[in-house]
């Protein structure tokens, strides 16, 4: 079993669902702690991009909440009505520790992303998708849920940014006029690591 200081070494070269699932599983008990050694400020960033253009009183899907780091950072923003869906169990448990979530529930990539506390005004997604978390797909599984005026904020970190087709998925969205880039941010991610991140938000027109 990886040990507690090392997650982050690993955390960038997982393969699957299964495979991801359980390391995270794995990581719940000390994630917190490790990031945050580490510095981790993209959630404060992300949630101080949608506040910046997105009514609080919307309600927020925040899609993989992990043990809730995202949702706490976009109460203290202020929004109010979060709800939040995970890949992994024992991290929910720890995002419905933190008290911030509306509702939460096990989310599964097979079963597509659900939406039934909906509509949502925005969605998340804080350091989730790319190297070593969720694919790709999901960026256009939640383009596509997405209802007109709504907003997305999403981040893409230094590792996720080495593969193009990152960039070029969020550009392919804008040139199709479906989204329109509202901002676009490189600023830190884990300090601690000297790894940065880009974050967005899109808004459907």
């Amino acid at each position: 079993m990886t040990t507690d200081k090392q997650f982050l070494d690993h955390a960038y070269g997982l393969d699957g669902v299964e495979k991801t699932r359980d390391f995270y599983s794995d990581w719940a008990a000390s994630y917190d702690a490790e990031v945050a050694a580490n510095g981790y400020v993209t959630p404060g960033r992300c949630a101080a991009a949608l506040a910046a253009v997105a009514d609080p009183s919307l309600p927020v899907l925040d899609v993989g909440c992990g043990t809730g780091l995202s949702g706490q950072a976009l109460a203290a923003a202020g929004f109010a009505v979060i709800d939040g869906c995970d890949l992994t169990p024992e991290m929910l448990e720890k995002a419905d520790q933190t008290g911030v979530y509306r509702r939460t529930w096990v989310s599964s990539p097979d079963a597509g992303l659900e939406t039934s506390g909906g509509p949502y005004g925005a969605i998340s997604a804080i350091g989730v998708i790319g190297a070593g978390a969720a694919p790709l797909s999901l960026f256009h599984a939640i383009l596509e849920t997405m209802d007109p005026g709504s907003f997305f904020v999403f981040s893409f970190n230094d590792h996720t940014l080495d593969d193009p087709a990152y960039a070029a998925a969020v550009e392919a969205a804008t040139a199709a006029d479906t989204h329109r880039l509202l901002s676009q941010d490189y600023g830190d991610h884990l300090p601690g690591r000297q790894m940065k991140s880009t974050v967005y938000v899109l808004e459907r027109a």
